[in-house]
């Protein structure tokens, strides 16, 4: 048998990765939902829809600064013509004068009501008077106090907001699963909403395993191996929107370990773990959370996937909460690949997002690449927009070299498990992350 086939037969005996999300996924339920003021419900995902109990604007008010009038006064209906309908100049070539008979300011509250050939000054977000149904921009005008010479005629209803005209009482404003921005906290507010009930933000723990590990600050020896996933997780975990708490480095002990994991239990929704989930001799995270106790398995299962970078991972629940533990593998790239793949869309539905995946768009391949076998990789890559429409992917360094290119990555660029290579300028699936570039 070749090397080939002999890398097909083992991959063959992976499991698909959408079966092994599926099954994860069937697992977990969205967090009990909470009604949080309006001021701390940034970021979370809202647990059922949101209607509008009062209309916004709330009432008619003036757009613009300028001189709320009667239309027909300021084209001189009734007086005798105009030059044109876009304009306010009389049959002489005047503009067309009416009295100022009062300024009303965002704060006024008393209604008033315009007689024929009068105009109140009014400024952006004052209440509109009665009978008004036009503002004339200052700029357009003299700027008259007492009277106001009217130099060019708006079309009606310009400068004028009518109430209830951009979110009328009764409208979905923002349905369950949608996360609350600050635009929709403005908008809620704005329609008079002091709370809404969401799904909080998951707590998640991070837990570094091995004994080689060592702290940020210094560099790696022989037998060392500085823990750069922590704390790589711990931030991905928050861009994903969780609460994360890095616990550090555990070493390969297997009291330590199981102690740590029920401690973390008290204050965890999701815990997730780095390190050990393969089968060498080091690996004592597969070894301590899958050994079987009075012939049950333990409480984690790990599974070989058919994924690229990092093909072991693990997932189970520990305590009397059975609080959910993703088990990531330990090299940094697969790590993080590991984290997008399968602990990132955890976090999502612990939070009661919809969808639980990132965006995926299909894109033109600008370079040539091989993959693995019977492996799903997630190579990092550049995606970018193109100006006719549609977009292309740039691959960046993969495999090995993974973490070097996810820092410089916007995307990842998917290769199926049928895909050996994938030539320039054909079309491939690709992920886009949410990075700020």
């Amino acid at each position: 048998m070749t090397a080939t086939a002999d890398a097909e037969a083992a991959a063959n005996e992976l499991t698909p990765l959408a079966d092994y999300l599926g099954s994860v996924l069937r697992r977990l339920r969205a967090l009990p939902p909470l009604d949080l003021d309006l001021t701390q419900a940034y970021g979370n995902v809202l647990a059922e829809d949101v209607v509008a109990p009062h209309s916004f604007p709330a009432f008619a008010q003036a757009a613009i600064d300028g001189y709320a009038a009667r239309w027909e006064d300021i084209t001189g209906a009734g007086r005798g013509g105009f030059a044109s309908a876009g304009s306010a100049l009389d049959g002489r070539g005047r503009g067309v004068r009416i009295n100022v008979v009062g300024d009303l300011g965002a704060a006024s509250w008393r209604p008033v009501r315009l007689t024929p050939g009068t105009c109140f000054s009014v400024a952006a977000g004052a209440p509109l008077p009665i009978a008004a149904d036009v503002v004339v921009p200052i700029d357009w005008t003299d700027q008259g106090m007492a009277a106001v010479e009217i130099f060019r005629t708006p079309k009606r209803g310009y400068g004028v907001r009518r109430a209830g005209e951009e979110l009328p009482a009764g409208k979905v404003l923002a349905r369950a699963g949608t996360y609350v921005s600050p635009a929709l906290v403005a908008v809620f507010a704005a329609t008079g909403i002091g709370h809404v009930v969401v799904r909080p933000s998951p707590r998640v723990v991070l837990v570094a395993t091995g004994d080689e590990l060592v702290e940020v600050g210094r560099g790696s020896q022989p037998g060392q191996v500085v823990d750069a996933n922590s704390h790589a997780l711990t931030a991905a975990a928050v861009e994903a929107g969780a609460l994360a708490y890095r616990i550090g480095i555990c070493d390969d002990d297997p009291e330590g370990l199981r102690g740590l994991l029920e401690d973390q239990t008290l204050r965890a929704d999701l815990i997730i773990t780095t390190g050990g989930t393969g089968t060498g001799p080091g690996d004592m995270v597969r070894r301590i959370l899958s050994r079987r106790d009075g012939g049950r398995p333990g409480p984690v299962a790990f599974t070989d996937v058919a994924l690229y970078p990092g093909t072991s991972l693990g997932f189970g629940t520990v305590g009397a909460e059975e609080v959910p533990v993703v088990c990531l593998p330990g090299e940094p790239g697969a790590a993080l690949i590991g984290f997008e793949v399968l602990a990132r869309p955890a976090i999502q539905l612990l939070a009661g997002a919809d969808p639980v995946f990132r965006p995926s768009v299909r894109a033109h391949l600008l370079e040539t690449v091989s993959s693995p076998a019977g492996l799903r990789e997630f190579r990092p890559a550049h995606v970018a927009e193109r100006r006719g429409g549609g977009y292309t992917v740039q691959p960046l360094p993969g495999g090995p070299y993974t973490l070097s290119g996810l820092a410089e990555a916007n995307g990842l660029l998917v290769l199926g498990e049928r895909v050996t290579t994938a030539a320039a300028g054909s079309t491939v699936d690709a992920l886009l992350l949410d990075r700020r570039r």
